[in-house]
């Protein structure tokens, strides 16, 4: 009896400090925005590079919405766990494309959250329309359990 007590103390204390390592951000999986959009991310290659489909809850077409592609790169180099990040979704009902750039962070409960500006590129007739074709915004992501439809 007296030789297991070490091992159960050496084991004991090899399972806590499990628990000490840090959290790390993950974009891999499925996203919901703000406004009820949902995006999912399917891999992150080793150079950071990752592909994923994107579906808007909200649109200023009178297109129907539809799945659209989403194409992004991670930063690599950020080695405390919550990395920046952006992506590109090009819009497969409409002329338009959006750009995101964010930063995935861990909130006070452990909860990855996605927070990211975005700039949408609207297709105007001609340049005189230019000052109307691009919008600004912001939206939160957070993570959900459940597979896009």
């Amino acid at each position: 009896m007296v030789q297991v007590t070490p091992f159960l103390l050496v084991l004991s204390l090899a399972l806590g400090a499990q628990s000490f390592s840090p959290r790390r951000c993950n974009l891999i999986g499925n996203w919901v925005n703000d406004l009820g959009s949902r995006m999912e991310i399917l891999a992150v290659d080793g150079d950071g590079g990752f592909s994923g489909s994107y579906l808007t809850a909200v649109t200023a077409s009178t297109n129907e919405i539809q799945k659209s592609p989403l194409q992004g790169s991670l930063q690599r180099k950020n080695q405390k766990g919550q990395p920046t990040f952006g992506f590109t979704v090009n819009w497969t009902f409409s002329d338009s494309i959006t750009v995101f750039t964010g930063q995935c962070f861990l909130d006070k409960d452990g909860n990855e959250v996605l927070k990211t500006m975005w700039l949408l590129r609207s297709r105007v007739d001609d340049i005189e329309d230019d000052w109307k074709a691009t919008r600004v915004g912001t939206n939160i992501f957070t993570r959900v359990r459940r597979q896009m439809e």
